[in-house]
């Protein structure tokens, strides 16, 4: 089953292109896709077009079946997407607690059960769970953003730049995490580290000056020369 199709997008902040007849897909069977390249490539663009927070000029989305251009950003994740945007945007006047709550809007019959999936994913999170989200260091604020996402137990976790900021020990730790996550959920991976996102990747994109550049399996992309010379050495 496709869970995403995106057929020839061109998107744009007004006069400025960003994205040029992009295309990808993102299938059931797929654990973790992930999207490499450097920055200003258009990757963040991608992942808010999806979300429903851009709207693109050329080309159509489809996510779960749906035409998502009839869909507000809000009802995108009713489909199943939930976008974890790099800058987190928690609610740090809130406790740990109230923005797990937040996150589960779209199936609050089911908040307990889900609540204790997350504090047992992350436990830190139940230990800190009366703590306000502006006190958490950077990786129990990331963890916290991930749990929050999980909280509307979507079909594809779309995660921008997750290890950003972090030091490598607990970059790490998110990178298990998701790995952990993607047995159950599809995730959608747009991460700097790129030898660690190509790693856990069934599906790997190559976005570069606003165009898939190249695909393949995570392995095809980690052997490839280009890939190698331009992001992975030194």
């Amino acid at each position: 089953m496709t869970l995403i199709d995106v057929d020839g997008i061109d998107v744009a902040y007004g006069d400025l292109q960003v994205l040029w007849d992009v295309s990808m897909t993102v299938d059931e069977s797929d654990s973790v896709v992930t999207l490499v390249g450097p920055n200003g490539a258009g990757k963040t663009t991608l992942l808010r077009t999806l979300s429903g927070l851009l709207e693109p000029s050329a080309g159509s989305i489809e996510i779960l079946g749906e035409d998502i251009s009839r869909h507000p950003a809000e009802e995108i994740i009713d489909l199943g997407f939930v976008h974890v945007p790099e800058e987190r945007n928690l609610f740090d006047e809130m406790t740990v607690y109230e923005n797990l709550r937040m996150g589960s809007f779209t199936h609050r019959d089911q908040f307990d059960e889900t609540r204790e999936e997350i504090f047992e994913m992350f436990p830190v999170l139940e230990e800190r769970r009366e703590q306000k989200a502006g006190t958490l260091s950077g990786g129990e604020q990331q963890m916290l953003a991930i749990g929050r996402g999980l909280m509307a137990q979507p079909d594809v976790l779309a995660l921008d730049e997750p290890s950003g900021a972090l030091a490598p020990q607990l970059a790490e730790r998110v990178f298990q995490k998701i790995e952990e996550i993607s047995t159950d959920i599809t995730v959608l991976l747009v991460e700097q580290h790129v030898d660690r996102a190509l790693e856990l990747a069934d599906r790997a994109y190559l976005l570069e000056n606003g165009r898939i550049a190249t695909e393949g399996t995570g392995d095809e992309l980690l052997e490839s020369d280009h890939v190698v010379d331009a992001y992975l050495r030194g």
